[in-house]
């Protein structure tokens, strides 16, 4: 699974040919949450309290990156990184 960003100990990643709906996977220590992309839900899994935030954060401020990266793996092409949170 190909990482995209990392930030404060946040690992974030994409699988490829993975299942809709368009999202992610964050992983903070032995925490993992798959996150929608379109809105930020978490779908499955649970991070700290303010590991989720700033996995918020940060997807909201690059939501066309995520987008557009989700469709390059659907693609089978190579991802781009995405800066993470300053």
């Amino acid at each position: 699974m190909p990482e995209i960003s990392r930030f404060y100990g946040i690992v974030v990643m994409l699988y490829y040919a993975d299942h809709e709906p368009p999202h992610f996977h964050a992983r903070y220590q032995q925490h993992e949450a798959v996150v929608r992309i379109d809105d930020g839900a978490v779908l499955h899994g649970r991070l700290p309290d303010r590991a989720g935030r700033l996995v918020q954060e940060w997807a909201a401020l690059h939501r066309d990156e995520l987008t557009l990266d989700w469709s390059l793996a659907r693609a089978g092409q190579p991802l781009l990184t995405i800066p993470p949170l300053p």
